[in-house]
């Protein structure tokens, strides 16, 4: 039987090394893939089709939320942003795991469409260490970090609705916590209630012929 593959939503605040986790995950696997987002956005320069997002126009975008083709979509500043059903859907029944790297309230709208996916959080050890981080990147001013150091807190809170929780606080242990998330889940009963049944399927057929 081919099985289907796993999929796997990751949320986090900003700042808390969720891309380095999945991103390093992906590159170390060869069964899985990262979900690419579609937008109505224009490209930036060094951006391409399908890798860094599926660019669509408004009436394409559109489109797809008329025909439930979106997993999830939000719109902020006059352009859509979302997950495109059909690609998740496509790698899945091929057997490849999918990991959307997603915001929290995205991720509750997956959830609802795909009830089997594995929803992991991922956490800092503490608040001080993400204002830490935030702060010690020198991209932003303070008050960008302010506004994210706020919603992030809102995340947070809501991690409370997912399956599992990895704390980054060194990458590497982060790293071996993912991966051993996503295999546990897939060692669930409900996963593999096919091995089961194939597996029963099997003696019964043996007893059959060796009565």
């Amino acid at each position: 039987m081919n099985k289907k593959g796993k999929l796997i939503i990751c949320s986090g605040p900003s700042g808390v090394g969720k891309g380095t986790i999945v991103r390093r995950y992906v590159e170390e696997r060869g069964d899985v893939e990262l979900s690419v987002s579609a937008t109505t956005r224009g490209p930036r320069p060094g951006e391409e089709d399908g890798v860094h997002y599926h660019f669509l126009t408004q009436e394409q975008f559109r489109q797809r939320i008329d025909a439930d083709g979106m997993l999830e979509y939000a719109c902020f500043a006059g352009n859509y942003y979302g997950t495109p059903r059909d690609k998740v859907e496509q790698a899945l029944a091929a057997g490849r795991d999918v990991i959307l790297e997603i915001e929290v309230q995205g991720a509750m709208k997956v959830k609802e469409k795909c009830p089997g996916a594995v929803m992991v959080f991922i956490m800092p050890p503490s608040y001080a260490v993400l204002q830490k981080r935030l702060s010690g990147r020198g991209t932003e001013d303070e008050a960008t970090v302010k506004r994210r150091l706020s919603a992030a807190a809102g995340e947070m809170e809501k991690a409370r609705g997912y399956d599992f929780i990895v704390v980054n606080d060194d990458l590497e242990e982060a790293m071996a916590d993912f991966a051993a998330v996503v295999a546990a889940s897939k060692c669930s009963i409900e996963e593999m209630k096919y091995l089961i049944d194939e597996v029963q399927k099997d003696a019964q057929t043996s007893d059959d012929a060796n009565p």
